[in-house]
This record gives structure tokens, C-alpha cells and sequence, in this order.
């Protein structure tokens, strides 16, 4: 693979062979990620360009917009090119613009997954994330939920998203893990024992929100040394941090996108990575 967001070398992620920069869609909605984009063209004009850029994994969730974000998936790459890995979430609801909640319930996730197969024009979803545990359900029954769609093909590999390392653990327990999705960046260390336990069992971790930095971290003084956008900086430095990482950025400005996906060919040296990583 010779596109630019494979620089940074690649990882097996559901049995799929990706470049280590994926893309997050979530922004491919209307305000409050609700509601179609205003500009549905230029949304499906973004993912194509990702795939060109050779971006390999590219994550949305039934609970963007909600469904509308499947759909300009479906329209933008649909049938899926080899080589692109198309990632959903189910367990969010949403009753307005800004307004989320959860529902991990075994009903609704089947329901769920059937809508994402229909928007999505598939036979089977080959990565299926939680996208929240849910406080009012027994985690186990929702974990089960998913192994039950793995064992009746509707899902090919479960992941995670927003989870802790003993709910991983206790996850695993039931289905084999194929990915954990949390909040994690430069400026949001907390999930460095998720990363690590991530590494040691070979799980991809999938940072959303990468790009968050804070006002004054070291990475604004690292992108002026190198002359490069922060950005750029914040991503490959989650990319240094572990082998397991993919970071899913997300954008509707081709122009950011070009930027996130150049990051992948950014050197940092070990003194820079220290200073930023720790």
C-alpha cells in the first residue's frame, strides 16, 4: 500500500489489513450530529477522498444523525473497495441535536444491527461496536447480545467503545474483542491502562477525538520545531504510542482531511516523542 495514510504502516483490524489512520464520519452529519449533512455531496466527495488518501478504516455509528450517517457511508463507498474496513456502533439513542442516551439492551442492539446491515447494503457488519455501556442493563446481557449476532453472522468481529480495562476483560470473557474505541489524546491520558492492555492481547484501539491537545501542551512547540500544522503533531505521536493504535480523526473539509492524513508521514524524533508521550 503506497497511499500517503499508510506511512505509518498498518495493522490487521478484523481481518482487515489497514493503514494506522483511519477516518471518523461523525462529522458528516447536521449541527448536534443530527440530520443529514447540509452539504451531502461534499460529505460523500470527503470519504471518497479518505479512501484515495489510502485511509483503510472508516467508522460511523447508527447513532449519527441518526442512520443518515450510514447512508452517506453506503453512497459514498458502497460496494467497499478490498482493503476498506467500514466500522459501526450500536447502543446510543438520540431524541435531538446534542441529545444522546444510551440503550444496551439485547432487543435493541438486534434491532440495531439489522437497521445498520440495511443502511450500510450488507450481508454482514464486519466490525460491530458497543457504543456505550449502559448503566440500566447488565453489561454481560448486552456483550451477549453482540455474541449472539456474531454467532449468527450478522457481525463478523464485536468491539468496544467507551469502556474500562475490567469491562474489557469481562467482555472478553464472553466473545472475542476485536477493537476498543475510547476518547483518548494528548490532553485525554486517562485511558492509558486500556492502550496498554490493548497492546498486550493485540487488540486494535481506536483514539476518537485525537486531535485534542490543550492550550498549551508541548505539541504546539513541537509543530512550530518542525514547521508543521499541530495537528499533524497530535496524531503521530498517538500513532509512536503504541502499534496497536489507529487513530480515527474526523472532518467534512477535504482540505483538514489532506492535512490529518499527511500527519501520517511525520517523523518525530525519540527526544520529541518523550516530550509529547512521555
Amino acid at each position: 500500500m503506497s497511499a500517503p495514510a499508510a506511512a505509518a504502516g498498518t495493522l490487521v483490524v478484523a481481518g482487515v489489513e489497514v493503514a494506522r489512520l483511519g477516518f471518523g464520519a461523525m462529522h458528516l452529519t447536521g449541527p448536534g450530529v443530527w440530520g443529514p449533512p447540509a452539504d451531502r455531496g461534499g460529505a460523500v466527495a470527503v470519504l471518497r477522498r479518505a479512501v484515495d488518501l489510502g485511509v483503510g478504516l472508516v467508522d460511523t455509528a447508527d447513532a449519527y444523525g441518526p442512520g443518515t450517517n450510514e447512508d452517506v457511508v453506503a453512497e459514498a463507498l458502497h460496494p467497499y473497495p478490498a482493503g476498506v474496513l467500514v466500522t459501526t456502533k450500536g447502543g446510543m439513542v438520540r431524541s435531538g441535536p446534542g441529545a444522546w442516551g444510551t440503550d444496551g439492551s439485547p432487543a435493541h442492539l438486534r434491532d440495531a444491527c439489522v437497521a445498520s446491515l440495511r443502511r450500510l447494503r450488507v450481508d454482514a457488519i464486519d466490525l460491530y461496536q458497543f457504543h456505550r455501556p449502559d448503566p440500566g442493563v447488565p453489561f454481560a446481557d448486552s456483550v451477549g447480545a453482540l455474541a449472539e449476532l456474531r454467532a449468527e453472522g450478522k457481525v463478523r468481529h464485536v468491539g468496544l467503545s467507551n469502556v474500562s480495562v475490567a469491562q474489557l476483560r469481562a467482555a472478553q470473557a464472553i466473545v472475542p474483542i476485536a477493537s476498543v474505541q475510547n476518547q483518548y489524546s494528548l490532553h485525554h491520558r486517562e485511558g492509558d491502562d486500556v492502550v496498554a492492555a490493548c497492546e498486550a492481547d493485540g487488540i486494535a484501539f481506536l483514539p476518537y477525538r485525537p486531535l485534542d491537545v490543550g492550550r498549551f501542551h508541548a505539541a504546539h512547540r513541537v509543530a512550530r520545531t518542525l514547521g508543521a500544522d499541530v495537528r499533524q503533531v497530535a496524531l503521530a505521536a498517538l500513532l509512536a504510542r503504541s502499534p496497536v493504535v489507529v487513530p480515527i480523526p474526523g472532518t467534512a473539509s477535504i482540505a483538514h482531511l489532506e492535512i490529518n492524513v499527511a500527519s501520517a508521514a511525520l517523523a518525530l524524533d525519540a527526544a520529541q516523542v518523550r516530550k509529547l508521550i512521555g
